[in-house]
């Protein structure tokens, strides 16, 4: 399997993914700490991905979702983009409805 297939395949799995520097309990980087943050004070249930311990994830993933920076947030399979858009998403009350549907499919 290649690394496309193994994100496809991770992104099929799981109705929300966050792929960041390091892990939601020991972020290595802003970036992935507030975004793991908006997550957890949404209540969400997320896979995460640490891109520094999975090296093929990361320099593979931009290719992939088109975005060049980590982290990267997908829900539903669909790439909801970077820190700043998540920050943006969760401060309008949009995040919530956004991991509400990805639950219930």
């Amino acid at each position: 399997m290649d690394i496309n297939q193994k994100i496809q395949a991770l992104l099929e799995s799981h109705p929300v993914v966050l792929f960041m520097k390091g892990t939601p309990q020991f972020p290595q980087c802003g970036f992935s700490m507030r975004t793991a943050q908006a997550l957890q004070a949404c209540g969400a249930s997320y896979h995460s991905v640490d891109v520094l311990a999975q090296p093929d994830f990361r320099q593979h993933l931009p290719a992939f979702s088109q975005w060049p920076t980590f982290p990267q947030l997908f829900i539903g399979g669909e790439l909801v983009g970077g820190c700043d858009i998540v920050l943006d998403l969760y401060q309008r009350g949009e995040l919530q409805k956004l991991l509400a549907t990805a639950a219930t499919h």
